[in-house]
């Protein structure tokens, strides 16, 4: 059986890779993994979704794989993946289980298990789920009143929203922004947490019919934010993708700005007030050469960690830090959540706009960013496609060539066919030279 879980979960093409006997299959051996160790009260599961039409279809084949493991299930509908985090350690529940493939296209579906406290699953208990999958052997099913039973949480959102407005530092009046909802599952939660923490909000892309999620919107398509900041002459526009669990920025001029300056802004406010602990950033190694500089001349560490949130957390949550995230805007809080949250980031990001009355502009200019250039290169294999001993060869002889002007990484994406080659360098043209160089023998080592 090959790998089910990936960088962020399980997920696929909804109804053909991804399907309701896959997903029923899933949420049992969850339901019956997480249980093994707590036999004193049948688990408690939180179920969330995006509003991508097939998680309709999906979800009721999760609740009955939980229920039919015995699990009691809370269905809390659409909310974004932070907030279904967020109510899991509310609930004091078992496990979370989030059907979203956050900025992927609509034919994709995916899910997300959170453990008790709102965590992402470690790679241990991520194998013995697997492992239960790949069995497939006949287990004793609870009958009678071991069966679970499944409630529907109706006020979800408003906990959720109440919560991520009490975390802002200071308010936000007086800021008019644009936030661009992906058309996802934030479309709701997130004008309302900006209008109650007193901003004024354009939004737009905000209303899901099940098939328009990301399409040519949020995070993934900064354009439409850009050209509706300068139209609305707002301060600032925020994107948020599918299931909300990242948030990118655009300056009043329409300029963009990156999980990267983000977390430089964040870092430098949280250690102004004291809450950045140890004065520690954690980032991962797809983070701009030009962030790790940015730290280091402000007396802040930089730690880097494999690509994915998840690896940015256990970092977190192993040295008890404060702040962590990734280029693409995945920022995490440990102090207010349990997993990257975009509402939250983008809470705060403009509570230091309102506490300092600086730009954004000027906030995001602490970082002077290389060039960056990253090529998606589609391949057969993915692990033949990074490790070839053409590919390592082509790797190597870019490095000396760039020496310390810059970096080469090479990796396989966890989550789509791909291998991802970055590459920084002293000049756009440069990186772009030696990534399309390197990309061609990616191609050539693993074809499509």
């Amino acid at each position: 059986m090959a790998r089910l879980f990936g960088t962020d979960g399980v997920r696929g093409r909804a109804n053909a890779d991804l399907t309701p006997e896959l997903a029923m299959a899933v949420a049992v051996a969850a339901a019956r993994t997480l249980a093994e160790s707590d036999r004193s009260h049948p688990p408690l599961a939180v179920v969330g979704r995006d509003p991508r039409a097939s998680g309709e279809m999906l979800e009721a084949a999760v609740v009955a794989g939980l229920a039919s493991a015995g699990a009691n299930v809370v269905r809390v509908g659409v909310l974004p993946t932070p907030g279904v985090a967020f109510l899991v350690s509310e609930a004091k529940a078992d496990l979370g289980v989030m059907l979203s493939a956050s900025h992927n296209p609509m034919p994709d579906n995916g899910i997300k298990l959170f453990a008790a406290g709102g965590h992402k699953l470690p790679d241990e208990v991520e194998h013995r789920i697997e492992a239960a999958v790949a069995e497939g052997v006949s287990w004793t099913r609870p009958t009678g009143g071991g069966v679970g039973r499944v409630h529907d949480l109706l006020d979800g959102a408003e906990h959720y929203v109440q919560h991520l407005v009490g975390t802002v530092p200071h308010r936000l009046d007086g800021l008019k922004i644009v936030v661009d909802c992906a058309n996802g599952a934030a479309s709701d939660v997130a004008p309302l947490a900006y209008r109650e923490a007193g901003a004024e909000v354009i939004a737009i892309h905000a209303e899901p019919d099940g098939l328009n999620i990301n399409e040519g919107c949020g995070s993934t398509h900064l354009e439409p934010v850009k050209a509706a900041v300068l139209e609305h002459g707002a301060h600032l526009g925020i994107a948020h993708d599918g299931d909300a669990d990242r948030c990118l920025a655009v300056t009043a001029e329409g300029a963009e700005v990156d999980g990267d300056e983000i977390m430089a802004i964040l870092a430098l406010a949280m250690r102004d007030s004291g809450a950045l602990t140890a004065d520690t950033l954690v980032a991962t190694v797809m983070s701009n050469l030009g962030l790790r500089l940015a730290m280091s001349r402000e007396g802040i560490r930089l730690i880097e960690t494999k690509v994915g949130d998840r690896y940015v957390l256990e970092e977190l949550r192993a040295s008890a830090l404060g702040l962590g995230g990734e280029q693409s805007g995945h920022i995490v809080m440990p102090a207010y959540a349990t997993t990257g949250d975009g509402v939250l980031t983008g809470l705060h990001l403009m509570s230091r706009m309102a506490a300092t009355g600086r730009s954004l502009a000027d906030l995001a200019s602490v970082i002077t960013k290389l060039p960056q250039v990253l090529v998606n290169v589609p391949v057969g294999d993915r692990a033949a496609g990074a490790s070839a001993a053409p590919v390592l060869a082509a790797t190597a002889e870019a490095e000396a060539e760039l020496g310390e002007t810059g970096r080469v990484l090479l990796r396989p994406s966890g989550t789509e066919p791909l291998v991802r080659v970055m590459v920084e360098a002293a000049t756009v043209e440069t990186a772009r030279s030696v990534a399309e160089r390197i990309a061609a023998v990616v191609r050539e080592a693993s074809p499509v």
